[in-house]
């Protein structure tokens, strides 16, 4: 099993948009059901007000690199990513369980 985490934050030079990024949020939890490489997915918002904190975790789990490749190319996430990329940045972490 591969593991991957992604961290989320708001890009300190885009303006708050609650409901948007509540839809953003939405879409993302979402996504987990319809891709079928996915084996488990969970989002989650920072509970903490700490400067070293992001916004958001993606934890997920694949079967192995191929499947993590499924997903990554999955037009339903290619088109959440461009979504994503305006309002967002993020960082990824990927690892053998």
């Amino acid at each position: 099993m591969l593991r991957h985490i992604v961290l989320f934050r708001r890009k300190a030079d885009v303006a708050q948009d609650p409901a948007g990024e509540a839809a953003l949020v939405a879409r993302m939890d979402a996504l987990g059901a319809d891709i079928p490489a996915i084996k488990s997915w969970r989002v989650a918002r920072n509970e903490m007000d700490r400067p070293i904190c992001w916004d958001y975790v993606l934890e997920s789990e694949v079967a192995d690199a191929a499947a993590l490749d499924d997903y990554l190319f999955h037009p339903l996430h290619q088109a959440l990513v461009a979504d994503l990329k305006p309002y967002f940045e993020w960082a990824a972490v990927d690892y053998t369980l």
